[in-house]
């Protein structure tokens, strides 16, 4: 049985589905604790899973020619982690997914669902509407990177998750925004330059 919580939770992942559809895909879903620093996703891993983060905070990095690691995407709270490799491109992920801190994920297998999905047609705007996040969010940072600044691209980011300066350390920020971590402290002293006049 579904407790009230997992019903609240899955309607709000799963928008437009019924009960009765919830219920073919919740024995997919499995509750899955990551402890900090552990892996999500290897690198080069053709494992098709995606999850809703319940809680905590998950980082996907490349290491390049240098040896050095290069954060490219941050998931939180509410928001959901897939390679996008793996799923949209059925290739191997280039990059590793690591816990930052102690995280609960609602994990499910893609090919279980794609199954179900097969089965039932009209859940089509489930991948759907997953596919096109994560299409978004990557045209989305594509379009910041063209048309704002460092500055607007650092007040973008943080307005979408504002703690998350206290979670994650500066680097893997000036990564996200493509600038050097000295440029992102100028980045915060002129804003916090200007909040005091």
């Amino acid at each position: 049985m579904i407790s009230a919580e997992k019903l609240q939770l899955y309607f709000k992942i799963f928008r437009g589905l019924s009960l009765v559809d919830l219920q073919s895909i919740y024995h997919l879903v499995q509750k899955r604790q990551l402890a900090v620093g552990e892996i999500f996703i290897q690198t080069d891993s053709l494992q098709r899973k995606m999850a809703y983060i319940r809680k905590g905070l998950i980082r996907a990095y490349t290491i390049n020619e240098k040896g050095d690691e290069i954060t490219m995407m941050l998931r939180w709270e509410d928001q959901f982690v897939a390679s996008p490799d793996a799923i949209i491109r059925d290739q191997p992920s280039r990059y590793q997914y690591e816990a930052l801190e102690p995280t609960e994920l609602l994990q499910i297998d893609y090919d279980g669902l794609q199954e179900v999905l097969k089965k039932n047609p009209s859940y089509e705007q489930v991948r759907r509407h997953f596919l096109l996040k994560m299409l978004g969010e990557s045209l989305d940072k594509v379009e910041s990177f063209i048309l704002l600044n460092p500055e607007e691209r650092y007040l973008e980011f943080i307005n979408k998750k504002t703690d998350i300066v206290n979670r994650v350390p500066d680097k893997y920020i000036a990564h996200i925004l493509g600038i050097t971590p000295v440029s992102l402290s100028r980045i915060r002293r002129r804003i916090a330059g200007r909040s005091i006049n």
